[in-house]
């Protein structure tokens, strides 16, 4: 395995791998190396016969606040998509079904922000368990587009998805367990310890039979059509990127750097970057 720069690995159980997401001077924002990485890990994982479950969670104040948008052009992304339009978001669901199809399951472990591509990784391991406090959005929406991978009619249901893409206001843990984005919630000093005592649960089921379970709930949702309307989105996200706002906010951002573009998107709202109880 590479160096790694971006996440920590341990096994604080046995059976169980834990993935650290390492940048938490950037709220763990999801670079091509971090990714990279994280998807390295998880593919030597599924192929590790003393692995049965992997946990993600983020270190700091958050499990991740979205894609890095001001990330090194030289970093190479972990996998390959076709070029072309809609390469992102295609790149983006291409990433949410490679964990979709591993043989293991995984874990996500969510404190703190949750936003945009935060979400979407979230959404693409088997299980998500959150902080009661953490804050769960897609801010996106209010300026540029919706999700990459839009998972949110598929898992929270059509009215709270109209809610959460027509606002673009954000969510609680306990809020997010209620409506289907999770699993369950607990307070965040005893996140940990109450993941950790699930993932053992998990990885007690042997190996052999666990990765039937996982895929006899994914062919469910595929005969329902998850996966063409997953990508079926991608389109959607593409288009939205060439109306005049989402065309403004990307020459605000050149103009006047992200932080100040953010603050700007959330100053009337209050929320985010504009929380007085900042994260």
């Amino acid at each position: 395995m590479t160096e790694l720069k971006s996440i920590i690995v341990d096994n604080p159980i046995e059976k169980i791998s834990r993935v650290t997401l390492n940048r938490a001077e950037k709220r763990n924002s999801l670079s091509a190396n971090l990714r990279a990485e994280l998807f390295e890990v998880l593919e030597k994982n599924d192929q590790d016969e003393n692995i049965s479950a992997t946990i993600i969670r983020g270190s700091g104040k958050a499990f991740s606040a979205g894609y890095d948008l001001t990330g090194d052009p030289s970093e190479k992304d972990p996998y390959y998509t076709a070029s072309g339009l809609g390469y992102w978001p295609r790149h983006v669901v291409d990433g949410c079904f490679k964990i979709w199809d591993l043989a293991k399951p995984v874990i996500a472990q969510v404190h703190g922000y949750c936003l945009a591509g935060g979400t979407e990784l979230a959404q693409s391991c088997d299980l998500i368990y959150v902080a009661d406090d953490a804050i769960i959005g897609y801010p996106v929406v209010r300026n540029i587009s919706p999700p990459d991978n839009q998972f949110y009619p598929w898992v929270v249901g059509m009215r709270k998805s109209m809610e959460l893409m027509l606002t673009g206001n954000s969510m609680s843990g306990k809020e997010a367990v209620k409506c289907g984005f999770a699993n369950q919630s607990f307070p965040a000093k005893k996140l940990d310890e109450e993941v950790l005592k699930i993932a053992i649960n998990v990885a007690g089921v042997p190996q052999d039979v666990q990765q039937f379970n996982k895929r006899a709930v994914h062919r469910q949702m595929e005969a329902m059509g998850i996966r063409s309307g997953i990508r079926a989105g991608t389109e959607m996200q593409q288009l939205s990127m060439h109306t005049k706002s989402a065309k403004n906010f990307f020459k605000k951002v050149k103009e006047e750097g992200l932080t100040k573009a953010l603050s700007d998107r959330d100053s009337k709202y209050g929320d985010y970057r504009e929380n007085k109880k900042k994260i």
